[in-house]
């Protein structure tokens, strides 16, 4: 007679207390609260925060400076960095303007502009990983030309684009339902990028190359590789965000993007990511955009001189510099 089999196990439960202590800890619980403090205030302060019109405004703005805050986010995840995100983004949006102006299809006009952005980066990305310059300095310098070869083809004059085609305009312009497609492309964007950041092996080795880079080559990871994938990624998309401006506004502005490369990088080490590589993560830099544009917001609805504007975003910037140094200091003790 054999004995009866014993009751299954009950399965242990997650730990809540354990669930709440991990999410406390996480860096990105702390935008979170920033930004329910901050909606709260203004939301008291101006009448007009949470408007309809306001929050769309607001949603506009981060939405396709956030998909450049996802290429830079991996590019500083990978140890590297791109000066030259705002430069590349108008010359997406005055090369593909320019070309459609001279009679070519502005789908056509458009796919060339992206090419020649990621083929920026490509440029960029050889400078760094076989002539051996430094990222800072390489973007640095193409954020310079790629301004000027915008200029040089403007005259320094925006170019109106009215005649764009409707079906084109709605790239920028149009909605799927109530939802504007401008949030839609981001919303694709972030959670594509996320979660090949996550579970993918090609973008794990970002990570291992950007935390110690001689390490990650002699485990047999093509450390060059990985910088160079990156830098080449963060230009094609600051070259997808000018096309998307472009049908936006249905103009090409040569001087647009300028201070874009500042508020990209803050967006990016507010939400985690290191300037020292190996860490950061799309959510955070997602959360750290929308931070900036609602701090924007506010300043303008307060009626904020714009140069009082300008030292607020470049304290914030500083502020999260530090974070970032002090996190860094305590993960090397």
């Amino acid at each position: 007679m054999t004995a009866p089999p014993l009751p299954a196990e009950p399965q242990a439960r997650p730990d809540l207390k354990h669930l709440l202590s991990r999410f406390l800890r996480m860096r990105e619980t702390g935008l979170i609260l920033i930004l329910l403090v901050l909606v709260v205030a203004m939301s008291f302060a101006s009448p007009h925060f949470l408007t309809l019109a306001n929050i769309e405004a607001m949603a506009m703005v981060f939405a396709v400076e956030g998909i450049v805050v996802v290429g830079m986010t991996i590019l500083l995840i990978s140890g590297g960095i791109d000066l030259s995100v705002g430069s590349v983004t108008a010359l997406s949006m005055v090369l593909a303007g320019w070309l459609y102006l001279q009679g070519i299809d502005p789908w056509l006009a458009s796919g060339i502009a992206i090419l020649a952005s990621i083929a920026t980066g490509a440029v960029m990305g050889v400078l760094v990983t076989k002539v051996g310059l430094n990222h800072f300095v390489v973007t640095l310098a193409v954020m310079v030309i790629a301004r000027g070869v915008c200029l040089l083809l403007t005259g320094g004059r925006p170019l109106g684009l009215y005649s764009l085609p409707s079906e084109f305009k709605f790239i920028g312009q149009g909605s799927l339902g109530p939802i504007p497609l401008v949030i839609v492309i981001f919303l694709v964007v972030v959670i594509a990028f996320d979660f090949m950041l996550r579970r993918t092996t090609a973008f794990r080795k970002v990570f291992y190359t950007g935390s110690n880079e001689k390490a990650a080559a002699y485990s047999g990871i093509r450390t060059k590789h990985a910088i160079f994938f990156t830098t080449v990624l963060c230009s094609a998309l600051a070259g997808v965000a000018g096309i998307i401006y472009m049908a936006r506004f249905g103009s090409a502005q040569p001087t647009f993007g300028i201070g874009m490369e500042l508020n990209v990088i803050a967006a990016a080490v507010i939400g985690g990511a290191s300037l020292k590589g190996g860490s950061g993560t799309i959510f955070g830099a997602t959360l750290g955009a929308i931070l900036l544009s609602v701090v924007s917001s506010s300043l303008t609805l307060l009626d904020v001189s714009v140069y009082w504007q300008d030292i607020v975003r470049g304290s914030i910037l500083l502020v999260a510099l530090l974070v970032d140094h002090y996190l860094s200091r305590r993960r090397t003790v």
